[in-house]
């Protein structure tokens, strides 16, 4: 079971005449390469490239990140989610100009060695970046060897994972094979062509031919996946305290979910209005108006979280005796705040957006 040579220069061209025009494509910069890596991790290509835009545009290079205020770092990340990438680039960067000379190495080996540098990552930058002819396997190859080789066991199963990525090594042996185009192919077929949601497109696949999912009528059942543990579902509260210029907001803590992050702060369970009102107490002596806002509901990757929200508004929040880790913003500093996308449903309740 191998990827034939004659099927990785089919894909190789195919990509070169097809791929599309990203703006952290063939920019002959590796840490294009890698901060574009990171952030596709898990988020869709649409949601990255304006975002990629502004945060190439502040952060021009390794040594800017590593020096970047976390504060301004989460903000820049706000909306692609799974902030500890972000949080590892810097950790990364930071190890770079200290060790590196603030360049990226280009041998595989000193890249997975990297914070926040995975298999995949060290492939891709060592690949595309360097030329180097070494695989890059995500979840979209991975789909794609299934099909072609017809491998009907848990793609989630390191040792499947591992005998399908094996299976390119023949493919790097080709001189005619550069080992960024043709890992850009395999990544571009699985985005465009072999795609993972609905029926691919296969007569328009170059490797139709040697594909034996597509042969014996089975794309619609390969790749197998065994199905994820259910998702944990916790009650929350949130209490948006303001007044007629200010917003209370709270600094979650450094370690978690949505860790140093802000959020508007809350309770671990649903609450009525008067047990609300017992609770704030302590906080808020004097309540002008307790009005419960709309619901939401925010999925992360193992949680949900099922959301009910009261607006507290107070006669001015200067006066309030807040905790340590609260703190009131107008809404023009709440604009430029590190404010995760679980809260969507009330940022844009009060339009608390600059972009």
């Amino acid at each position: 079971m191998e990827f034939k040579q004659e099927d990785a220069v089919k894909l190789t061209e195919w990509y070169e005449k097809n791929h599309r025009d990203l703006p952290w494509r063939d920019t002959g910069d590796p840490y294009h390469v890698w901060i574009s890596e990171i952030m596709l991790q898990q988020t869709r290509i649409e949601a990255v490239i304006v975002k990629y835009q502004i945060f190439v545009h502040e952060l021009p290079d390794i040594a800017s990140l590593a020096a970047v205020q976390d504060d301004r770092l989460m903000r820049l990340w706000e909306g692609l989610g799974y902030y500890s990438r972000a949080r590892n680039l810097k950790k990364c960067a930071q190890v770079l100009v200290k060790d590196y000379g603030g360049k990226l190495p280009e041998n595989y080996e000193e890249l997975v060695r990297l914070p926040g540098i995975g298999p995949y990552t060290a492939g891709a930058v060592a690949s595309i970046a360097y030329g180097k002819p070494v695989p890059a396997v995500d979840g979209n190859v991975l789909r794609i060897l299934a099909r072609l080789f017809l491998t009907e066991s848990d793609i989630k199963d390191p040792h499947t994972k591992d005998a399908l990525q094996e299976t390119l090594t023949p493919a790097y042996a080709s001189e005619q094979i550069r080992a960024g185009a043709f890992n850009q192919g395999l990544m571009e077929l699985g985005q465009l062509i072999c795609v993972p949601n609905g029926a691919p497109r296969c007569t328009e696949c170059p490797l139709a031919e040697s594909c034996l999912a597509y042969r014996e009528n089975r794309t619609g059942d390969i790749p197998f996946r065994s199905k994820p543990n259910k998702r944990k579902c916790e009650e929350r509260t949130l209490v948006i305290v303001r007044d007629e210029k200010r917003f209370v907001i709270r600094k979650r803590d450094d370690a978690g979910l949505l860790a140093g992050l802000y959020e508007f702060p809350g309770i671990g369970k649903h609450c009525d209005p008067q047990e609300l009102r017992t609770m704030l107490a302590l906080y808020i002596p004097e309540i002008q108006r307790l009005h419960r806002l709309p619901d939401a509901k925010h999925i992360f990757s193992h949680i949900e979280w099922h959301m009910q929200a009261y607006e507290v508004l107070v006669d001015d929040i200067r006066s309030l005796s807040l905790p340590e880790n609260c703190i009131a913003l107008t809404k023009e500093e709440m604009a430029s705040a590190a404010i995760p996308s679980a809260f969507r449903t009330y940022i844009d309740y009060y339009r608390l957006r600059s972009y």
